[in-house]
């Protein structure tokens, strides 16, 4: 844990993030952490950092805190796409660190929230993307109708087997993506975390939640469950008649490409739980090796208490 700060000596407000795999209780320590700090004079809010949130509608499957339950905090970055558009990571990091920044600027902290690790990375540390070219994309868009993710593969793999080696091969918007950098003779910016990454601010403090393997399971699991008992399927229904399946990120969202089985009868309920809970688990356990990586964060068993960050 970082030293504790002084009540006599103001400082500048300051960047938080809170991080971990699904299910360890991230959104509830950011309430208490945000409602700690208010209650030193400093009016703190919540950044988003889970891509799935930051779609409107997509509330069940995400566990997204409903506006009641977030203790009157502000937060930002929630329901600010609609599931037919596409949610990138070049295009969430400006966004984010104007809401960063207005926060701090209104002298409060920024608290930082998510288990999208290249999301989170994309704030917090130095991260640069290279410009879009929407001719090289168009014409890559057409060479993946025609002739399938499997040749851009090939051909990225080609061109830079580091690069391939990172995206998911059957994730056509990655695939061109990479390609579409590379004709612009830049270097890809990778779908990892840089070696030695720089942080935005240097005043960031960086948490992670870790829950044992088992217990983690077993929470992750019953969350699933409760997803579908509470109504996520009837969610996925309504999402589909406001064009879900129009887009490319939110329909392959762990549980709501699920539930869009279930309703197309590809799957029954029993499969797309299980098939849900299993993308979960596995889910978790890149998010655990995403962070792992991460330059001065340190792990904290749940239950934690907030107001312990901050000196008494």
């Amino acid at each position: 844990m970082s030293a504790p700060e002084s009540r006599g000596v103001p400082r500048p407000p300051r960047l938080w993030a809170i991080v971990g795999a699904t299910g360890t209780g991230k959104s509830d320590l950011a309430l208490d952490l945000a409602e700690a700090l208010r209650e030193r004079g400093n009016p703190a809010e919540v950044v988003n950092a889970d891509a799935m949130q930051l779609y409107r509608g997509m509330d069940i499957g995400t566990a997204k805190l409903a506006p009641g339950d977030r203790r009157g905090i502000p937060h930002h970055l929630f329901d600010v796409r609609e599931v037919d558009q596409d949610a990138a990571v070049a295009w969430y990091q400006p966004l984010a660190r104007a809401a960063v920044t207005d926060i701090q600027e209104r002298g409060g902290d920024a608290i930082l929230v998510g288990g999208s690790g290249l999301y989170v990375s994309s704030v917090i540390f130095d991260f640069n993307f290279p410009p879009r070219d929407p001719v090289i994309r168009e014409r890559l868009e057409r060479e993946l109708e025609v002739d399938g993710v499997g040749a851009l593969v090939e051909r990225l793999s080609a061109l830079d087997p580091a690069a391939a080696s990172k995206v998911d091969p059957r994730n056509g918007r990655r695939v061109i993506r990479a390609l579409e950098v590379l004709e612009q003779g830049s270097a890809t910016h990778g779908a990892a975390l840089p070696e030695q990454p720089s942080l935005w601010q240097s005043d960031t403090r960086l948490i992670g939640l870790h829950v044992e393997r088992g217990t983690l399971v077993d929470r992750l699991d019953a969350r699933v469950d409760a997803m579908w008992q509470t109504g996520l399927v009837d969610e996925v229904r309504t999402l589909r008649e406001h064009g879900l399946e129009r887009g490319s990120t939110a329909p392959r969202a762990i549980g709501y490409a699920q539930a869009l089985g279930q309703l197309d009868g590809r799957l029954t309920r029993a499969e797309a739980i299980q098939e849900t809970q299993a993308l979960t688990r596995r889910y978790a356990r890149r998010q655990v090796s995403w962070f792992k990586r991460y330059p001065g964060l340190t792990w904290y068993e749940p239950p934690v208490e907030a107001a312990g960050f901050l000196e008494p």
